[in-house]
Formats: C-alpha cells, sequence, structure tokens
C-alpha cells in the first residue's frame, strides 16, 4: 500500500524511517515532511491547515493508509474527514483528541473517572484564578488549557511567577486561544515516565517506557522547551510499574472514553510521575511523543504498519508487539537561542566520520540545493542504541561533533542519571 505521514518533524522522520521497513509497503508520501523524509519518502508542499487539500490529494495518490503525527490536525478533526473520504488514518477523531488538546476535558474526564491525577481546578476568569493562586502553596502549576506546542506549561516556584505566568496566558494571550482556559494544579513530586500505548477504542498494549527532557539547558534549567532529549528505557521503571499505569490509568481512561461516545483509537501518550501515593497523571497526548518517539521507534521490533491497521480494523488483541531489549539515547541539536529567537538558514554539515548505525531525525531542517540548512528551533535528533544505556549515550555524544550548524546547543546530559 501507500503511506501517507502528515507532519514535517523529528518524530514524522522517524515514523517514515519505520514505516519504509514494513512489507505491507510500496510507497511512502510525506506532507510537507522536511529534509530527512525527503531521503525516504516523496515529500508534498501543502500546509498542515489545509485539510481540505491534504485529504483531497490523498485521495488522488490512492493512499492506503494516513498517518496523522502532529496534534494541531488532529484537534482540528483531520482524522474525521479522512474517515469520511473512506481512506483509513492512523489518529484519534477530534472529539477523542480532547484529551490534549483540552487539559481542562481530560482533567473533568479523569476525576469522574478516578484516574490518579493532580489536585487543582478550571477557570475562565482571570481575576478568579489570581485570586485562587494567592491561596495555594507552593510551588504551584498554571497550565494553558488548549495546545500550546508544549509550551504552556509553567512550575512556579514564587507566586510573583505563578501570577505571570497567568497574566502571560490570559492577559498577555502568549498561547492565544489555548489561554482562554487556564488550568492551576498543585505540583507532584517525584520521577517522571512517558507512557505511550496503541488503542483501537477497547483493547491497549503499552510501548516500552521512555523519559524525556524539557527545559533547554543542563541540571533541567532554562524555559520549557519542545523536548531536548529522550532515553528508553528508565531504569527506575519496570515491567510491574507499567502494568500498575496500564491497569490505574490507561484501560480506564480508554474505556470513559468509549462510555462517552469518543472510543480512543490510535496512540496514546501519559506523562505520568510517580508520586509517592502511587503513579498519577500529569498530562496526556493524542499522539506519538516527541523527542520520545525517536528512542522508541529503533527498539520496535514488529511491523509498525501492521500495529496501525490492527488498531483501525480493531483487532489489536490479535497482536504480539516485539521489542528489543537494547537502550536507546536522543539528543535533540537547536538552533541557538530556541526557544526564544533564532536563526535559520544555517547550513547543516555531517562528517564522513559519523558512525553508521547513528540516526539523525531532522526536524527544523530544509534541502537547500545539494545541502540541507535549518529551518527551525528544534533542528534534530540523533539517536544511538547499545546494550546497555551506557553504551548508547556514550555511542550518541561520541558522535555529537559530527554534526555541526552556527549556533548549535544540545544538552550533555540527557540519560547521564542512568549511568552515574
Amino acid at each position: 500500500m501507500k503511506v501517507l505521514v502528515i507532519g514535517n518533524g523529528a518524530r514524522e522522520h522517524a515514523l517514515v524511517w519505520k514505516i519504509a521497513r514494513s512489507l505491507l509497503v510500496d510507497g511512502i508520501y510525506a506532507l510537507p515532511g522536511n529534509a530527512g523524509t525527503g531521503a525516504l519518502a516523496n515529500n508534498i508542499d501543502i500546509p498542515l491547515d489545509d485539510i481540505p487539500s491534504i485529504i483531497k490529494k490523498a485521495g488522488q495518490l490512492g493512499i492506503g493508509l494516513a498517518v496523522v503525527g502532529p496534534e494541531a490536525p488532529l484537534a482540528a478533526g483531520m482524522s474525521d474527514l479522512f474517515n469520511q473520504a473512506g481512506i483509513p488514518v492512523f489518529g484519534p477523531s477530534k472529539a477523542a483528541a480532547r484529551l490534549e488538546s483540552s487539559k481542562s476535558f481530560a482533567r473533568d474526564i479523569m476525576q469522574r473517572n478516578n484516574i490518579p491525577c493532580a489536585a487543582g481546578s478550571t477557570f475562565t476568569s482571570y481575576n478568579e484564578a489570581k485570586k485562587y493562586i494567592e491561596g495555594q502553596a507552593l510551588p504551584i502549576v498554571v497550565k494553558a488549557d488548549g495546545l500550546a506546542a508544549g509550551k504552556g506549561v509553567t512550575v512556579a516556584k514564587t507566586a510573583e511567577e505563578a501570577q505571570g505566568a497567568l497574566h502571560s496566558i490570559m492577559v498577555d494571550r502568549a498561547f492565544g486561544t489555548a489561554g482562554d482556559r487556564v488550568v492551576i494544579e498543585e505540583c507532584l513530586l517525584g520521577k517522571e515516565v512517558s507512557l505511550l500505548a496503541f488503542s483501537d477504542g477497547v483493547n491497549v498494549i503499552p510501548m516500552v517506557p521512555a523519559c524525556d527532557y524539557k527545559r533547554v539547558f543542563d541540571g533541567d534549567q532554562g524555559p520549557n522547551t519542545g523536548g531536548m532529549g529522550s532515553y528508553s528505557p528508565p531504569g527506575f521503571f519496570d515491567q510491574a510499574m507499567t502494568g500498575q499505569v496500564v491497569d490505574m490509568i490507561i484501560k480506564p481512561i480508554v474505556a470513559a472514553m468509549a462510555k462517552e461516545g469518543s472510543p480512543y483509537k490510535g496512540v496514546l501518550y501519559t506523562g505520568i510521575i510517580m508520586t509517592q501515593q502511587g503513579p498519577k497523571v500529569l498530562e496526556f497526548n493524542a499522539r506519538f511523543g516527541d523527542p520520545e518517539t525517536q528512542v522508541i521507534l529503533p527498539r520496535l521490533e514488529s511491523d509498525l504498519v501492521e500495529i496501525m491497521l490492527s488498531v483501525i480494523e480493531g483487532k489489536l488483541d490479535r497482536m504480539k508487539i516485539a521489542w528489543s531489549s537494547d537502550a536507546c539515547a536522543g539528543v535533540v541539536m537547536s538552533s541557538g537561542g530556541y526557544p526564544g529567537d533564532y536563526r535559520t538558514g544555517t547550513p547543516i554539515t555531517i562528517s564522513d566520520s559519523l558512525e553508521k548505525d547513528v540516526n539523525i531525525f531532522y526536524a527544523g531542517a530544509a534541502k537547500r540545493g545539494d545541502g540541507i540548512v535549518t529551518s527551525g528551533g528544534r533542528v534534530l535528533t540523533v539517536t544511538a542504541t547499545g546494550r546497555s544505556m551506557k553504551e548508547a549515550r556514550e555511542k550518541v555524544y561520541r558522535n555529537m561533533p559530527y554534526i555541526n550548524f552556527e549556533g548549535c546547543h544540545f544538552r550533555r546530559d540527557i540519560a547521564a542519571r542512568e549511568v552515574n
């Protein structure tokens, strides 16, 4: 079949890379894609928000499977329109994607179904939210309700910081309509882990767990980003903990969505914090995570397209998914200044000394003539596998000097806690 992967990040490059290994596939398209997907697929230059043109193009190409990568098209109902056009699509409906597109919706459904999450409240009034913060213990978490590209959450250590975040969201409109509502929650303490799972609306199969790094600088300092690196598996999160999260959180939320009349079909990303009281939900995402996907898919031994089709057809219970025991580490290289202002159009050079089994998954990178230049904040993710996390991590970092662009920045402590 022909497969269309929608998106232009490193996540989509990793998806194309894995899909290209499927025996079920004889053609791949990426829309709009990037410099990396262009080496494996045919890039199609249609804007992500022009959904009617995307659906029409997919029909013209005879696409047998569409895979929606980013959250914004899912929140806009792209999967629903693919289904209406009779094109099989991997990605939840607009109604199901509310688990990510509305933090207040996710919070409400968790509370109604006794799914463990942080205590807190939702506000549409700036003054009421401001007053609420004044009576809360610190630190406190302030979240824009809607989609904010991973940057709409502030963990405030002081009342001034919390009020500043609230003002930015609701008054300055830093995230536009995503700030029409704000969710204010207690700050949960514990180790964080990302557990992604396939769901066909009834059945659930978890993937291998991963950990990501949101802050831009080493030691978890600086502003939040879309993610500066990731690794899998985390040593502190064993198989029993995976089972606990599946039973306490993932299966109940999938059942609750079905009961709501919005069955969840696709990948459900659950951000978990392991508190002293057990696992609690930090967030849901309605798609593959980025940068987690870049370290999870290299460990997947089963055919990803076969899994996706079983999800669409409601036959996930018939699947046996195999994973490598190898560890994988991934480091994001970003443009200098990200997540603030940064330059684009800077040439990217890669030395012939780069080890052959090291993967580069491009994100903010575009073709220019015979070369590749930067076109975004997070430029690429470098990943490597190894028999141990120490081996995987060492391989990534010894290859970082072979990839260069002016002003490049990356964290040097990804997965360090696993080997120190």
